[in-house]
């Protein structure tokens, strides 16, 4: 098993969110997170202005899922997330060794 983490813009997590879903991922997790890449942390306010700020307001989206089905969460996610612009995010993908679900008991991938 694979776990999926995506940092993107916080204005992406709704079509992300709903296109893992439709993409068959509709189990995940998200944390408001602040960061920042190469960019120096270069924003753009509804309004057009620019900021220069220390850390940026990111969403961080973890998914679980069976090893082949990694690329195509990634794709959904890329698709979903993309603007074009500086600080789409990143996506970071790690083993998860095992998976227990405390209410059933379940393990494996009967408990993503």
């Amino acid at each position: 098993m694979k776990k999926v983490e995506a940092i993107i813009k916080p204005a992406k997590l709704s079509s992300v969110r709903e296109k893992l879903a439709k993409g068959g991922f509709p189990s995940l997790t998200t944390y408001e997170v602040k960061g920042r890449g190469r960019q120096s942390a270069v924003g753009t306010t509804p309004d057009g202005v620019t900021l220069y700020a220390g850390l940026l307001n990111k969403v961080k989206i973890e998914v679980v899922t069976e090893a082949e089905n990694v690329e195509k969460a990634i794709q959904i996610v890329i698709e979903a997330a993309r603007t074009g612009d500086i600080g789409d995010g990143k996506i970071f993908v790690s083993n998860v060794e095992e998976v227990l679900r405390i209410r059933t008991g379940e393990r494996g991938k009967e408990a993503i």
